[in-house]
């Protein structure tokens, strides 16, 4: 098995810096023992224009068979000729994806003590693989890498003989990826994707491989169209693990869609994460400017209003004081999720008195809403078209009519600092609108004057002083009250 990876570079920026990122010297050919033969590295060529690594792994046909050279779940093949005459030494597979994972272990992590600031540069990559087995053909492999943003994806058929072409093509192909991306990314997703296209991998698959994937997944893989035929290949079609994973991915793409920190489903300790200490993401600090309001309101009957995966539902419930938490969501598939993540199922019964998850649009007034003592509205109001903010404001304000109401939106103005976000892009793309905060101002101060609300506005996050916070938050305190209640289910 074999694989290249191939970058260029300038005197000021030489193409040898490859040999920090991947912890390997150019002047050096090392080897290291695996579990079924020998990985070499090496480097055809090195200079500051153009440098090229090598992974050639040596399988060792005994250690294959006295392993268990694994099809689909980590069984061996019926006929035992199968054992000594495969592809399995020559062409791309889990076998050179552990390899890899092995010898490349500090550049997949994105870790180079040396030179610190260098995993995080995106750079020319080439990846080469001359054998790669693609049962799903040219089509499945460019579905699998075009969406990964590398430049040019070529592939080329190996026919099963170049004498008899009428024979047509094999389940082999010759990859070449070209793109600017980093180095830890582009290992990682190679590390997922050659025993998905091979559809088979060497070893048993157990539960930890969840974990795995979601790992080398990270940043990429929620968000890609094909996760579910990559989790399935990946956990080798394993239904019940396919579904934690797919259940843990969509966790990350509702994280990622509303700027959240990933939080793992079973709160599992990842060990390989960086244990340097880092800024408190937004996400946790504006939950956490929500609990201290509600704490400063004497709150204990709360709503969480868009609650999506229950976060901030997660975080009322450690705390005694909240002594009833609702939780509503348009969103069925949002509020399954939130009962995973909360273990409803398992959850004693004094607890789970505490908690209601409900179904229900903010479009219309809802009986079931009235009478709290709070509400709070946490990066909601931007997923809406404005022509349909009355409908929310009087589904809220003037029907539910909560004592207390917390609305959370972003700061369009912060944007310019988010260093990732093109100019005149919003944060997430269902965001209908962001607003500056004399719009939002302007909106909340409307909306108490029309409710018999007194509003007063809170910054969440790095205060800056030319461009104000990343999240603005209104509180909104009941100053008069009203029996002005519609039927439910009447349209606002």
């Amino acid at each position: 098995m074999f694989l290249t990876i191939s970058t260029t570079g300038s005197p000021e920026r030489p193409a040898t810096d490859l040999g920090f990122l991947l912890h390997k010297h150019p002047d050096k050919t090392q080897a290291f023992s695996t579990s079924h033969g020998t990985a070499h590295v090496f480097y055809p060529e090195a200079s500051a224009e153009r440098c090229t690594a090598a992974l050639m792994l040596e399988v060792d046909p005994v250690a294959l068979v006295r392993r268990g050279q694994g099809k689909g779940r980590g069984g061996a093949p019926d006929a035992a000729l199968a054992q000594y005459v495969n592809d399995r030494p020559y062409a791309a597979s889990s076998l050179l994806a552990v390899a890899l994972s092995g010898v490349f272990r500090s550049a997949l992590k994105g870790q180079c003590v040396a030179r610190p600031e260098l995993p995080e540069e995106a750079r020319p990559l080439r990846v080469e693989i001359p054998a790669l087995p693609a049962r799903g053909g040219v089509e499945l492999v460019h579905r699998l890498f075009d969406p990964l943003g590398w430049a040019l994806v070529d592939v080329e058929p190996v026919p099963l003989d170049e004498r008899f072409p009428e024979w047509g093509d094999s389940r082999y192909v010759r990859l070449v990826l070209e793109g600017e991306l980093r180095l830890a990314d582009a290992l990682r997703q190679l590390y997922v994707l050659l025993p998905v296209l091979d559809d088979a991998k060497h070893y048993w698959v157990a539960p930890d491989e969840v974990d795995k994937l979601l790992r080398a997944g990270d940043g990429w893989l929620a968000s890609h169209p094909e996760n579910g035929l990559i989790s399935s290949r990946y956990l080798a079609r394993h239904k019940r693990l396919t579904q934690d994973a797919l259940e843990r991915l969509e966790l990350v793409r509702l994280a990622e869609a509303d700027g959240s920190e990933v939080e793992e489903l079973d709160n599992a300790v990842d060990e390989d994460r960086d244990t340097e200490e880092r800024p408190v993401p937004l996400a946790v600090q504006r939950r956490e400017a929500i609990l201290a309001a509600l704490r400063a309101a004497g709150a204990a009957r709360v709503l969480d209003l868009g609650c999506g995966q229950g976060q901030l539902v997660q975080a009322l419930l450690k705390e005694v004081s909240f002594t009833e938490i609702v939780g509503m969501d348009v969103s069925m598939r949002a509020l399954n999720l939130a009962a995973k993540r909360l273990r409803l199922e398992r959850m004693g019964e004094r607890q789970s008195s505490r908690v209601t998850l409900l179904q229900g649009s903010l479009a219309y007034t809802d009986k079931r809403l009235a009478g709290y003592d709070a509400a709070v509205l946490s990066e909601v109001i931007e997923h809406l078209d404005v022509e349909r903010l009355p409908a929310l404001e009087y589904a809220v304000f003037g029907s539910a009519r909560p004592r207390t109401v917390l609305v959370t939106t972003p700061n369009v103005e912060y944007n310019v600092r988010w260093e990732t976000l093109p100019a005149g892009h919003v944060r997430h793309g269902d965001h209908r609108f962001e607003w500056t905060r004399e719009e939002f101002r302007a909106w909340a101060d409307g909306v108490a004057n029309r409710h018999g609300y007194a509003v007063e506005f809170v910054a969440v996050g790095d205060d800056d002083p030319e461009v104000g916070p990343p999240t603005q938050m209104a509180v909104f305190i009941q100053t008069e009250s009203t029996t002005d209640t519609p039927k439910e289910g009447e349209a606002a």
